[in-house]
């Protein structure tokens, strides 16, 4: 009956995912090439000093992303220092200053990793203005990028990309925010709580007393699941009732994850004039997330031992409401698209079942990944792809009518291997520094010997590709790991936003070059399948080596 239920679950989802590719598709291509303004964005471009019908190099486009991401440094780190002043605080001191830092930087970059108990950490203001702001409008800032690329792709002899701000206006106002409140009152129908009263005291049946938190829960986890966000309103993330209560609120929340993501290649099809791209770009995330899913779910279904036969499977961390399969179709949506929120611990999943998420964000996240940084990221795996067809048979690269030379091929190489480094040496250094390494084993690592190795692992991993999910049992709120995750957060998040308007700027000055009988078809099979070697070979085989030491290691024991 589990099994049949899982099924009908995941049909459902596949379903909503069918009937929204097209007419989301399609509005997101008719919202970021208008030229109509609302009356509230012009409003916001006269107090921002924007000419929105003035065009932006690469160049200034990535000047306004990267001041607009400080600013929401700044501001996200100042309302936590002064939280103790703020109304709303429920009496939660300022928070510490490199647990702000780390904060500020994982809501801002849109990995939204928690080294901390949001529920007796965070007060209402900081949680309204300062976190659930950024979960706004970081998506929005990934979706802008996305779109300047596929701009790139698009126009010939141009040397501009659109604006950034008209692009962040639209996203957040035109796009997120009413999806958001939509989401938010089904949520709330589901009975996720929505309110401001703060702790509740209630009596247990065993006669004692407990205090229960409140809080605008409902409007927080819509824009929370929907800008592939994944920060938590409570400690326990979406596996809390109150944040996920039933069944079909699961459901919900992962159609949420995947919507945009799963919908913004047919945006990409329509804006280059071939919808057919659009579909081998779906046809490759989509296998590449099915292969993921059947994979994790047949491990955590099979674990050995006596107690998960007896159970079924291994349900060790997870929700009896959700079941296995409930579990690991969450994991692996939130883990391949950049949300991070969890309904189970992966920490408490089979050794090689707990891989399979780790594994899903060194894939770059690009199954269908996070809003925006999905498809650029999947965007740069196919212009490699082309690069190496076109070794093959000895011809130019091209893709959709872009020559890939060298200055192309070395800013996709460069987006590639941004990553890996960030994770690797973070890692490395945790281990390598003779302070650092007693200190994150004696403080951090509650799992010792090769557990703990993952739980490490994981954390890079998922900071550094701007996730947020974590293995729960590495205590983070370090000084040593507050820092480095948080500059692995910004370095993975604004170096490869870099790399890639560099490549989109180089694409838009290019002519287009005429299709031959020697071109590579793009919009095949064929091409689905190199695209999918590709991104496996090129992303997951480099980090192997460092899975050896720890979750394929710990599963041979």
């Amino acid at each position: 009956m589990g099994v049949l239920l899982a099924v009908l679950q995941t049909a459902t989802l596949v379903l909503i995912l069918a009937l929204a590719y097209r007419p989301l598709g399609d509005y997101m291509a008719r919202l970021y090439t208008s030229t109509e303004d609302w009356r509230v964005e012009r409003g916001l471009y006269r107090l921002v000093g924007v000419d929105p019908r003035a065009e932006q190099s690469w160049t200034a486009y990535l000047r306004g992303v990267l001041a607009f991401s400080l600013i929401g440094v700044l501001i996200v780190y100042v309302l936590q220092r002064a939280q103790a002043v703020l109304p709303y605080s429920l009496g939660f001191p300022a928070v510490p200053e490199g647990l702000s830092f780390n904060t500020a930087a994982s809501f801002v970059t849109n990995t939204n990793w928690q080294s901390y108990s949001p529920d007796v950490t965070m007060g209402y203001t900081v949680q309204l203005a300062g976190l659930a702001v950024q979960n706004f409008v970081s998506a929005a800032v990934g979706i802008a990028v996305a779109i300047a690329v596929v701009r790139g792709f698009a126009r010939t002899k141009s040397g501009t990309i659109g604006n950034f701000w008209v692009d962040l206006f639209r996203g957040a106002f035109r796009l997120l925010l009413p999806l958001s409140i939509v989401a938010a009152i089904i949520l709330i129908i589901g009975g996720v709580v929505q309110n401001f009263n703060g702790f509740t005291e209630v009596s247990t049946l065993a006669g004692n007393t407990q205090n229960l938190p409140g809080g605008p829960v409902a409007s927080q986890e819509a824009i929370k699941e929907l800008g592939t966000n994944g920060g938590g309103f409570f400690n326990a993330n979406s596996a809390h009732p109150f944040e996920n209560p039933s069944g079909w609120t699961n459901l919900v929340e992962i159609a949420l994850m995947l919507a945009i993501p799963f919908t913004l290649p047919r945006t990409f099809g329509r804006m280059v004039g071939s919808n057919r791209q659009g579909y081998a770009i779906l046809a490759t995330m989509a296998t590449l997330f099915v292969v993921s899913l059947v994979t994790i779910s047949a491990l955590e279904l099979n674990g050995a031992g006596t107690a998960p036969e007896l159970a079924g499977g291994a349900m060790e961390g997870k929700e009896q409401r959700y079941g296995i399969l409930g579990s690991t179709l969450f994991a692996s949506a939130s883990t391949l698209t950049s949300t991070g929120a969890v309904n189970s611990m992966h920490d408490s999943y089979t050794a090689l079942g707990g891989m399979m998420p780790m594994l899903n964000m060194m894939l770059g996240e690009v199954a269908p990944g996070g809003t925006g940084s999905g498809l650029y990221g999947m965007l740069v795996l196919a212009v490699i792809a082309v690069f190496i067809a076109g070794l093959l048979v000895g011809r130019t690269p091209e893709y959709l009518g872009k020559k890939i030379g060298p200055r192309e091929i070395k800013l996709a190489s460069l987006y590639i291997l941004v990553t890996p480094m960030l994770v690797l040496a973070g890692t490395a250094l945790s281990f390598a520094i003779p302070g650092v390494r007693e200190d994150v084993e004696t403080t951090s690592i509650w799992n010792p010997g090769v557990h703990g190795m993952s739980e490490v692992l994981y954390a890079f991993t998922s900071a550094a590709n701007n996730n947020g999910s974590a293995f729960a049992g590495l205590t983070a709120n370090t000084p040593w790991l507050n820092t480095a995750l948080g500059v692995a957060m910004l370095l993975g998040r604004f170096i490869p936003i870099v790399l890639v308007l560099a490549l989109a700027g180089s694409l838009a000055a290019q002519d287009r070059v005429p299709a031959t009988a020697g071109t590579l078809p793009t919009s095949r099979p064929q091409f689905v399948g190199l695209l999918v070697g590709v991104t496996i070979i090129v992303t997951a085989l480099t980090y192997f080596p460092v899975l050896t030491l720890g979750p394929l290691a710990e599963g041979l024991i």
